[in-house]
């Protein structure tokens, strides 16, 4: 029987944000490694990811540590009339030199000295493996989307870990900005990954990302913006999917923008609730975080989903402007996935239409192999 979870619930744990940061730090690989027990296969060979630029990835085997490092680039100053320069970095692929499974990640930025950089300086950082699909959408696996505010992402290392094999590639760009009259040169930016070896005894179970939006399967073209125009007073924006494979939701979070009063994701097959959760607001109204929480505890692993179910997420506003707030919308739930025992994590279909779209999304900031430099009067959140 199902036991439907609210975060308010006494079976439910809440975490800080970095706890379930998971769903933005952890990629899957299209197979577990080798002490899960199951095969690897070969990599699909040939398409537009092979003519990427490449990125310097390092590893620490005594500290476990990966470190992969985006090519230098220029920071311009801002100009004078505008409030920002912003750089975005092209796409660059990333081979990972080892096998194990990840449990943290956070993010750096240096100057052409080595010595860092705020942080603020960092508009986002993307992390995707276009050989590995989505649980709820057959396009490649987004791994991991953090920003400026985005806090190290970890999870219980004993437990979850991302699992990831040598030779294993991803896709890496970066948004850069610079509000300051000083112009950085050669600013370097490198995400670092905390791994367990493959050869540990620990983690217990393989952690792999899962996200649903309601502006699933491509958002807007020609960029797959998952914001959508707010209308005034109340309003729902959901959508529905089922995954791939069999397996354990452990945690899950997500996100709102102002004005949102309620996120839920549940079964739609049976109609029966998952997890749901009001924002935190300040005095305003304006929203400061999304309630987190873990679904696990001494005596089960979470709460089991299938592939015959179809699962819907879905966003509730209420809009007191009086007016239409265009792209004022943004509805999101995302969190850990654990495969039932045996079970493979599915590779993408190369051939199919959706997959095609989404790596063009992906690949476009790349398009003649020139970085985009705008300048701009604030920089959205």
């Amino acid at each position: 029987m199902r036991l439907t979870v609210r975060d308010t619930s006494s079976r439910v744990h809440p975490q800080p944000a970095r706890v379930v940061g998971l769903t933005a730090l952890l990629a899957a690989s299209a197979v577990l490694p080798p002490r899960w027990g199951l095969p690897i296969p070969m990599r699909q060979g040939g398409g537009p990811v092979d003519h990427l630029p490449v990125a310097h990835v390092t590893v620490d085997s005594s500290h476990h540590v990966i470190v992969i490092e985006l090519p230098p680039t220029d920071l311009p100053a801002s100009h004078p009339h505008q409030d920002v320069a912003m750089v975005l970095l092209p796409v660059y692929q990333v081979e990972l030199p080892t096998s194990g499974a990840i449990y943290r990640a956070h993010i750096e930025l240096f100057d052409a000295a080595g010595k860092p950089l705020p942080r603020e300086m960092l508009h986002h950082l993307n992390l995707s493996d276009p050989e590995d699909r989505e649980l709820f959408l057959p396009i490649a696996l987004h791994v991991m989307a953090a920003g400026r505010e985005t806090p190290p992402l970890a999870v219980p290392r004993f437990l979850f870990g991302l699992p990831l094999r040598r030779g294993q590639r991803f896709l890496a760009s970066a948004m850069l900005v610079n509000p300051t009259s000083h112009t950085y040169p050669k600013v370097r930016v490198r995400l670092v990954l905390n791994f367990e070896p493959a050869d540990a005894l620990w983690p217990l179970f393989p952690g792999y990302p899962w996200v649903l939006d309601v502006l699933f399967p491509l958002g807007h073209p020609p960029d797959g913006s998952k914001s959508f125009d707010l209308p005034p007073g109340r309003s729902v924006q959901s959508y529905e999917s089922s995954p791939a494979i069999p397996g354990t939701i452990v945690g899950v979070g997500g996100h709102l923008h102002n004005y949102g009063v309620k996120l839920e994701l549940s079964d739609a097959t049976t109609g029966e609730v998952i997890w749901q959760t009001a924002p935190v607001t300040d005095s305003g109204g304006h929203v400061v975080s999304v309630p987190t929480c873990m679904l696990y505890n001494w005596h089960r692993l979470g709460v089991h989903i299938v592939p015959e179910h179809q699962y819907r997420v879905t966003a509730v506003y209420d809009n007191p402007t009086g007016h239409v707030i265009p792209d004022g919308g943004m509805g999101l739930v995302a969190g850990l996935f654990v495969p039932d025992r045996g079970t493979r994590w599915p590779a993408v279909d190369v051939s199919d239409t959706l997959y095609q779209q989404d790596l063009q999304a992906t690949l476009q900031a790349d398009e003649g192999g020139a970085r985009a430099m705008m300048l701009m009067d604030h920089v959205s959140h």
